[in-house]
């Protein structure tokens, strides 16, 4: 079973391991935020304008070679510890290291809390140079799932699909895509219920209950999804840290799902 000390790192373990030679760490937030204060070392990668929704094998392989360009960029090898954080444990450090989780790096981790559970770190404005690289990772197939993966697992009793998205969403009430409702079979929760109060992921215990509560099983196969497969990442790392292991987070999500024509489409009501 994946611990937490495997993906989520707090700002004991930062200061601790500050001055490892092949710690990299990278801040995701936009880019105003990182100019206007950040950790001291920290390179900027915002997944935000980085956005593919076409699963294809084309659109794979166009993607997978756009994230291999983006991490050489960053400097960053598989012989690195990447730490990734923005201002909690949110959305766009868990899709930056499922991403590089994907493109076969097996030591990508996340801030656990961001920003705010380092509420005494001096923030810095200038921006130490690095050497880019050539990232040596060869992408994975076990942490990502395709429209065409999905369009085959719904029919599977061994796997479950994951909807993350808002009620709104999952209920069609707010539609994002030519087409609302949600992928047949979906168990449905809120991406944000897997956050404390303060930001961070839930203790694993606590996750672990609310997802067996859901019908989810530990021992299945569980797609998550979202809008764009970044909620779904964040779901991705709260089944693993639940000890759901064989999560894939379906990166195409609804930008890709709901805007076909030719896959299946459910349309839950909400009950009055």
């Amino acid at each position: 079973m994946t611990s937490k000390v495997d993906f989520l790192v707090d700002g004991r373990w930062l200061n601790e391991h500050r001055s490892d030679a092949n710690l990299v760490i990278v801040d995701t937030r936009n880019a105003k935020d990182f100019w206007g204060g950040h950790l001291a070392g920290a390179r900027h990668f915002d997944p935000f304008p980085f956005h593919y929704s076409d699963s294809s094998e084309r659109g794979t392989k166009e993607f997978q070679a756009q994230l291999s360009w983006i991490f050489s960029a960053l400097g960053i090898t598989t012989r690195h510890a990447v730490v990734f954080y923005e201002e909690d444990s949110g959305m766009r450090a868990t899709r930056a290291a499922w991403a590089l989780e994907w493109m076969g790096h097996r030591n990508a981790k996340i801030l656990d809390g961001g920003l705010k559970a380092l509420a005494l770190e001096k923030l810095v404005t200038t921006v130490e140079p690095h050497v880019p690289s050539e990232y040596d990772g060869s992408p994975t197939d076990d942490t990502a799932a395709s429209l065409a993966y999905v369009v085959q697992a719904i029919a599977r009793p061994d796997v479950q699909i994951f909807d993350v998205r808002s009620d709104a969403e999952y209920y069609g009430e707010r539609v994002r895509a030519k087409h609302g409702g949600t992928i047949p079979g979906s168990i449905h929760l809120d991406w944000t219920a897997s956050q404390n109060d303060a930001g961070a992921f839930k203790s694993s215990e606590e996750l672990r209950v609310a997802f067996e509560k859901l019908g989810l099983k530990p021992d299945a196969e569980i797609i998550p999804y979202c809008q764009g497969g970044y909620r779904a990442a964040h779901a991705y790392f709260a089944l693993k840290l639940a000890g759901f292991d064989k999560a894939r987070n379906y990166w195409g999500s609804w930008a890709e799902w709901g805007n076909r024509d030719d896959v299946p489409i459910e349309r839950p009501r909400r009950r009055k």
